[in-house]
C-alpha cells in the first residue's frame, strides 16, 4: 500500500523500532504541516492510506472528495478531527485504536513537570539567572498540598501515583460513574463538584474530548478556585468552555499551565495564553516523546497490516469494510 503520513515535524517515526512494521508498504512521510484541504489533496493524491498524528490534521469532506484512492485512514484514539460522515461517503475505513495498551506514561510525567515547573517559576527564574538577576522570587513547595484530578482514568491514576510520591493529597471529581470506580478503590472524593474546584491547590483536567465533554469545565468552576490555585491542562484545550480560562486568568486570581490550545499550532506570539504572565504554555508535548510515539504508532501500523491483510481491525465504521 502507498502510506502518507502526516505531520511528523521532527522526522520521528522513521527512526523508531516500530517503523519496521511498514517495511512491506511504499511509505511518504510529510515532515511540515499543510491546513490547506486543496494543496493537502494536492501532495497525497496517490495515497492509499493516511496515518495521522493525534488532531494536527482536520480530515473532512473537502479534503476527502479530492482524495479518490484513499482507502483507509490510520491513527489512535478519539477523532474529533475526523468527519466519520465524509469517510463513510467516500468508503475510506478509519481505524482507531480506543483502548491502547496502557496510561500514557509520557503525558502522566508532563503533567507533573508543569506542576512543578509552575510552583517553582522554574521558566522565570531560568529567564532570570540568564538575564543577570540571579532570583526573581519565592516559589511553593508541593508537599502537604492537594492536587484535585478530574476524570478516572489511567493517565490521572499516574498523575496521582507520581503526586503521591511527593507527598501531595490526591482527591477526585469525575463521572458519576468515574467517581464510584475512584470510591470503590478506596480513593478520596469531593463531597461536591464546587467543593472540588474550591479545596484544591491545583487542579489538573484529564478527560477525553467527546461531545459531552467539549465545554464541561464552565466560568463557574473556576470562579470557585482558590485565589493563587492552578489549573493544568495535558488533555484538550476544548474541555474549557470557549474564553472562560483567558477570563479568570485575566483577574489575576488563578494560574494555569497548558499544553493544549483551540488551534494549533499555535503561532501568533500575541495569543492570551501565551503572553499572560500568569500562564505556563507549552506547544502540546504531553505525548511527544520516543518511547510513546513506539507505543502508539505500533498500534496504527498494525491496522495499517491488517488491512492489508484483509482482516481490518479498531475499525470506526466498518459498514464501509462491509
Amino acid at each position: 500500500m502507498k502510506v502518507h503520513i502526516l505531520d511528523d515535524w521532527f522526522d520521528t517515526l522513521c527512526g523508531l523500532p516500530c517503523f519496521a512494521k511498514l517495511n512491506s508498504h511504499d511509505v511518504t512521510v510529510w515532515t511540515d504541516h499543510e491546513p490547506d484541504p486543496a494543496k493537502l489533496a494536492l501532495r497525497i493524491q496517490e495515497a492509499d492510506a493516511l496515518v495521522l498524528f493525534r488532531e494536527r490534521t482536520t480530515i473532512g469532506a473537502d479534503l476527502l472528495d479530492r482524495l479518490p484512492n484513499l482507502k483507509l485512514i490510520s491513527q489512535r484514539s478519539v477523532y474529533p478531527h475526523v468527519d466519520v460522515d465524509a469517510c463513510i461517503a467516500n468508503n475510506v475505513l478509519l481505524s482507531s485504536n480506543m483502548s491502547g495498551g496502557g496510561p500514557n506514561y509520557a503525558a502522566a510525567e508532563m503533567t507533573l513537570a508543569l506542576i512543578l515547573a509552575s510552583c517553582r517559576q522554574i521558566p522565570q527564574q531560568v529567564a532570570s539567572v540568564r538575564a543577570g538577576h540571579w532570583q526573581m522570587g519565592v516559589g511553593r513547595t508541593l508537599r502537604g498540598r492537594t492536587l484535585g484530578l478530574f476524570g478516572y482514568g489511567r493517565i490521572a491514576q499516574a498523575v496521582a501515583e507520581y503526586a503521591r510520591a511527593i507527598g501531595m493529597n490526591i482527591q477526585w471529581w469525575a463521572s458519576d460513574a468515574g467517581r464510584a470506580r475512584a470510591l470503590a478503590d478506596g480513593e478520596t472524593v469531593a463531597s461536591s463538584r464546587e467543593a472540588f474546584f474550591a479545596t484544591s491547590d491545583i487542579i489538573s483536567l484529564h478527560l477525553r474530548l467527546k461531545p459531552e465533554t467539549r465545554g464541561m469545565i464552565t466560568a463557574d468552576d473556576l470562579a470557585a478556585m482558590a485565589p493563587r490555585s492552578l489549573l493544568v491542562n495535558t488533555s484538550r484545550s476544548g474541555l474549557i468552555g470557549a474564553g472562560v480560562l483567558e477570563a479568570e486568568v485575566a483577574q489575576g486570581r488563578i494560574h494555569a499551565a497548558v499544553d493544549v490550545f483551540d488551534t494549533e499550532p499555535l503561532t501568533d506570539t500575541a495569543n492570551f495564553l501565551l503572553t499572560h504572565p500568569n500562564v505556563l504554555p507549552t506547544p502540546h508535548i504531553g505525548f511527544v516523546t520516543e518511547d510513546e510515539f513506539d507505543v502508539q504508532f505500533s498500534d496504527i501500523f498494525d491496522q495499517i497490516n491488517a488491512y492489508a491483510d484483509g482482516a481490518p481491525i479498531h475499525m470506526i465504521n466498518p459498514e464501509v469494510w462491509t
